[in-house]
């Protein structure tokens, strides 16, 4: 919003009465804005998007920590990014190729795939990142279930992580949790050859306006967030081709158990 009004933080600071440093922390979500203060920015900004500066108001006037806090100093703090912004989220896509989505894996999925990363993780990072990812997934046991999209390759539901028992239990929680209203699996069939994105693992979260939409994309090094327009007019074809080009949810849990059988 500052951006946009061509406001520098000196500016800024001086109508808040603070320095320009935690005007900052501020702005990147270290320290939390009141609600005042983000009525009084929006005033001095010139923005007259009342849906938006609600939607901030709101989001400043919130006093309970979150779940995720509790992993505050024991994970890397982009993992509980990815929580925080799940569950802010007023609806998710993501788009998988190599593993089943995080928000639907089973426990020993999840222990698999973080035995694998390199350089390797010790026991206890394993299972504090198996239980952080399995305490994300109370996001479907809300009053109201997060609306949950996934896009997820062929490929990724035969990769035998953590081996075929694993595999195969983790393929029946799947078709079980598309039974949830609030969940809808889509696969994207071998057959289908190239797609936008190839290789690429993607969240796009729906905030409570378009303007609080953020990408995460999944990298070496841990997550990555833009909320720049431009990427998410780029993810947003990416996704809308996958819902175009994909199987139906039907036929995607036809696929399903067809593979679990083939184990």
């Amino acid at each position: 919003m500052r951006l946009a009004a061509e406001a520098t933080t000196e500016y800024a600071a001086g109508l808040l009465g603070i320095d320009r440093t935690r005007l900052s922390n501020m702005e990147s979500g270290i320290r939390p804005f009141s609600p005042e203060r983000i009525r009084t920015l929006a005033c001095n900004y010139a923005c007259t998007e009342e849906s938006y500066i609600e939607a901030l108001v709101g989001m400043a006037g919130g006093k309970e920590r979150g779940w995720w806090e509790r992993h505050r100093g024991t994970l890397p703090s982009g993992l509980l990014d990815i929580a925080e912004l799940e569950w802010n989220a007023a609806r998710i896509r993501t788009a998988q190729v190599m593993h089943i989505p995080g928000l639907l894996q089973t426990e020993e999925y999840a222990r698999a795939v973080f035995t694998a990363v390199l350089p390797p993780l010790s026991r206890l990072e394993v299972e504090l990142r198996v239980a952080h990812r399995m305490e994300r997934q109370q996001v479907f046991e809300r009053p109201d279930p997060l609306p949950y999209i996934a896009y997820v390759h062929e490929a990724a539901l035969r990769m035998p992580y953590g081996g075929t028992e694993a595999t195969l239990q983790q393929l029946k929680h799947l078709v079980g949790q598309t039974e949830r209203e609030s969940i809808e699996v889509r696969v994207i069939p071998t057959s289908k050859g190239d797609f936008p994105g190839a290789g690429h693992a993607l969240l796009y979260a729906d905030g409570i306006v378009p303007q609080l939409d953020t990408v995460q994309l999944d990298s070496a090094h841990g997550p990555e967030f833009t909320h720049a327009e431009a990427q998410l007019t780029k993810y947003r074809a990416h996704l809308d081709w996958m819902d175009a080009a994909t199987m139906s949810p039907e036929e995607s849990r036809d696929v399903i158990h067809k593979i679990a059988r083939e184990l």
